[in-house]
């Protein structure tokens, strides 16, 4: 009699519980859709907005002041860069215009070394080269800001000697669109 009342009891139990234990239909979310790359953030045509010469040495040394804000000054108020992208979101050339000083080269090509953002912080690298298949590199772009919740994009380009860095441009920029 007490093995029946405890199945009895089990069976009650199964039973109250079976509502809350229904099957899950499988979730369709659709086709399969490519991640969105750095690609798809940062190719289009881009205006400054503000540009600092960063005394590296200076900074480094703890000297003030160590930043120059160079915005209205030698005319970089009209720089932009035009970084193209192919219908795949794929980098092919960039076209600097505007008559500030040219601190890299007005034309060439373009990479990413990075399709993702790092996980660990590192700064993405626009690489510029002057040739197709982007063999000679002329020059490195970091990242510093990478659009996304907001429409703007900081870079920063970097001289340096011996691998010594002594000055850095930072170029914040947003979208022409």
């Amino acid at each position: 009699m007490k093995k029946s009342k405890y199945f009895l009891g089990c069976l009650l139990l199964f039973l109250a519980m079976l509502p809350f234990t229904g099957c899950e239909p499988k979730t369709d979310d659709g086709a399969y859709t490519d991640p969105i790359t750095l690609y798809e953030k940062i190719g289009g045509k881009w205006i400054l907005s503000g540009i600092t010469q960063v005394d590296e040495t200076a900074k480094a040394m703890n000297i003030s002041p160590s930043e120059m804000n160079l915005t209205d000054q030698f005319d970089f108020t009209t720089f932009a860069i035009d970084l193209t992208v192919d219908t795949g979101n794929q980098p092919t050339s960039y076209q600097v215009s505007g008559t500030a000083p040219e601190l890299f080269p007005n034309q060439g090509y373009w990479n990413l070394d990075t399709s993702f953002s790092y996980a660990n912080a590192t700064p993405p690298t626009i690489n510029l080269y002057s040739d197709a298949g982007k063999t000679n590199l002329i020059a490195q772009l970091s990242i510093t800001s990478i659009p996304g919740a907001t429409k703007g994009m900081v870079i920063k380009l970097t001289r340096s000697s011996e691998g010594v860095p002594f000055v850095s441009y930072v170029y914040t920029l947003t979208t022409a669109n």
